[in-house]
C-alpha cells in the first residue's frame, strides 16, 4: 500500500514559506508560539511526526525530511532500560492524525510479555519542528523525567517528572531554575539536550545555547532536576558546534564538530572529543591531558580529525563507551550539504583511540548526510552498527534500508551481518539505541517519506535483527508488537 499523503498539505506549504525565509541554516526567528499544552491522554496508537527542513529547489524537494519522530541525533536518550522492573521506556516524537501538531509520547516495552504500553501523550508542543522532540531519563529513585526541548529562542523547553516511579500515566511540571551569574533564572530555554543521571549525584546534561544565531555548546549539573547549577560553555569556536555524547560508569565523553566562520551553519567539519570523570569539574582529552575550558580556537587539545583540510563535512551520528570505557564515535563523512550523488561518497566512519592516537576506519557508505545510526559496543571487543547504510525507495533522501554491521576487531573492519528491512515504500531513519539496551528492544526508530508528507510509523528491532512495527492505532492498554518479514 502507498503512503497516505495528509489532508493538511496547505500547512506543509505555510511551513515551507517559513523554513525558506526563517530556517535557512537551522536557526528559527525570535517569534513567540503558543505555550505548549500538557495533556496526558492515551495516545491510542504509534504515530510519528513527519518533518522536513530547508526546501532545496530539486528533485530531493528538502534538504532533509521524512519521518523523524526520533530525530535528531544530538538528542539522546531516546529510550532507557530499567532493570527494577525489566521495562525499557521510551519517548518520541509523535503527531495527530493530520500531522499538524508535534506530541510527545510516552511509552514502554515490558521485556517479560513482549507487549508496549499504548503511548502517554505528555504534551502539545505547539509546533510541528521536530528539533523539538523530547528525550527522557529515570533517576535513582525510578522516576521517569521528561525533557522538552527547543530549538533556538522562539520557543520555551519544558521539564515534567512522573508522580510515581516507573509510571507514565500521570506527570508533574517541574519549574526548574538555573544559575545566571549567580541569581536563580528560569530553567527554559535549551536546544539539543542529552541528559544522564549519575548515582548519587543527580544529572548532568549536555546542551545548547544559541547565542546571535550561533550554536554554542555547553553543560550544566543538578542535584535533583529542578534546581541547576551555572552553565558551563565546553567549547565555541567561530560560529559554533553540534555535540553528541555517552555515559558509562559515571564517565561522559563528548564528540563535537565546528561551524567555520564565513561558512554558514550548514557547514560543518572536524571531529573533537573531550570527557569527564568527576561530573564536570574536570574535562581533559583521552590521553588524560586536562584543558581550560571554554575552546574557541580550531587548533587545541580536543581536536582528532582534521577534516578541514579534506575539504569535508563532519555529520555526527553516535558515540559510545566499551566496558573498559573506551569510546567509539560514529560520523559521516561528505564533500557538502545538499542532497544528491554531486556530495558522495558519503562514508560511516568509526573512530576509536588505539596506542596513543586516533584511527578510524570506514564501515560503507551510502546516499544521505542524514542516515543516522547507533554503534554498540558488546563484550570482547565487538562492536555493533544498525543504521539505513542501504539506499531506500527515495534515493539521496535521508534513510533508506536498515542494515545491521559487526566489527569483532575493535573498529577496524566491518561485515555486513543482515538486512533488517527490504522492500519498503518508505525511507527508514534515526535508529536510536536504549540506554542499557536489552537484546530484545536493541533499537527503535521511525520511517517516511523522503520528498512529500506521509505518514509515520516506529518500529523496533531485537539484537538478533528481528524487526517489529507498533501499530498506528489501538486502544488497548498494552500492546503486541507486529513482526515484519
Amino acid at each position: 500500500m502507498k503512503p497516505r499523503i495528509l489532508s493538511c498539505s496547505i500547512l506543509f506549504v505555510i511551513l515551507s514559506v517559513a523554513e525558506r525565509l526563517f530556517a535557512q541554516n537551522d536557526v528559527h526567528p525570535d517569534i513567540k508560539f503558543a505555550e505548549a499544552e500538557l495533556i496526558q491522554t492515551r495516545a491510542n496508537g504509534f504515530r510519528g511526526i513527519w518533518y522536513m527542513n530547508q526546501p532545496s529547489d530539486d528533485e530531493y524537494v528538502y534538504k532533509y525530511s521524512g519521518g523523524l519522530g526520533t530525530y535528531p541525533a544530538n538528542h539522546r536518550p531516546f529510550a532507557v532500560y530499567a532493570p527494577a522492573v525489566d521495562k525499557t521506556f521510551f519517548c518520541f516524537g509523535g503527531t495527530d492524525s493530520t500531522n499538524s501538531t508535534l506530541l510527545h509520547n510516552v511509552s514502554y516495552f515490558d521485556h517479560k510479555t513482549q507487549k508496549v504500553a499504548n503511548p502517554i501523550t505528555l504534551l502539545d508542543k505547539k509546533t510541528i519542528d521536530a528539533h523539538d522532540n523530547p528525550v527522557i531519563s529515570i533517576d535513582d529513585q525510578g522516576f521517569v523525567w521528561i525533557f522538552s526541548t527547543a530549538h533556538g529562542t522562539s520557543r520555551p523547553s519544558y521539564i515534567h517528572k512522573s508522580k510515581k516511579p516507573y509510571d507514565i500515566t500521570d506527570f508533574e511540571t517541574i519549574h526548574a531554575a538555573e544559575l545566571v551569574d549567580g541569581a536563580e533564572k528560569p530553567f527554559d530555554n535549551y536546544s539539543y539536550f542529552q541528559v544522564y543521571p549519575i548515582k548519587g549525584k543527580g544529572f548532568i546534561a549536555l546542551f545548547t545555547k544559541y547565542k546571535k544565531g550561533q550554536r554554542v555548546i555547553g553543560f550544566n549539573t543538578s542535584a535533583d532536576g529542578a534546581h541547576w547549577n551555572e552553565w558551563q560553555v565546553l567549547a565555541h569556536i567561530e560560529e559554533g558546534h553540534y555535540q553528541i555524547s555517552a555515559e558509562r560508569d559515571g564517565k561522559v565523553s563528548v564528540a563535537f564538530d565546528f561551524h567555520p566562520e564565513g561558512k554558514g551553519l550548514n557547514y560543518r567539519t572536524n571531529l573533537h572529543y573531550l570527557e569527564t570523570t568527576d561530573f564536570g569539574q574536570s574535562w581533559q582529552t583521552f590521553s588524560g591531558e586536562k584543558v581550560t575550558l571554554p575552546l574557541t580556537t580550531r587548533d587545541n587539545p580536543a581536536r582528532i580529525k582534521d577534516f578541514v583540510s579534506e575539504g569535508l563535512n563532519c555529520y555526527l551520528l553516535d558515540i559510545t563507551l566499551d566496558e573498559n570505557q573506551k569510546p567509539a564515535i560514529l560520523v559521516i563523512s561528505s564533500k557538502g550539504y545538499e542532497a544528491g550523488p554531486e556530495n558522495a561518497p558519503r562514508h560511516w566512519r568509526v573512530f576509536r583511540p588505539d596506542k596513543g592516537q586516533w584511527d578510524n576506519h570506514i564501515v560503507g557508505i551510502s546516499d544521505s548526510n542524514y542516515d543516522m545510526g547507533s554503534i554498540y559496543a558488546e563484550p570482547k571487543n565487538v562492536l555493533r552498527i544498525i543504521g539505513p547504510t542501504a539506499d531506500g525507495p527515495q534515493a539521496y533522501n535521508p534513510g533508506g534500508e536498515i542494515v545491521m554491521w559487526v566489527s569483532k576487531d575493535g573498529g577496524r573492519t566491518w561485515k555486513k551481518e543482515k538486512e533488517l528491512t527490504k522492500n519498503s515504500e518508505m525511507n527508514h531513519t534515526y535508529v536510536r539505541a536504549p540506554r542499557f539496551a536489552q537484546p530484545d528492544f536493541y533499537g527503535i526508530w521511525a520511517d517516511g517519506h523522503g520528498r512529500k508528507p506521509s505518514e509515520s510509523n516506529l518500529y523496533f528491532t531485537t539484537k538478533k535483527g528481528e524487526v517489529y512495527r507498533l501499530p498506528r492505532e489501538n486502544t488497548d492498554a498494552m500492546i503486541k508488537p507486529i513482526r515484519q518479514k
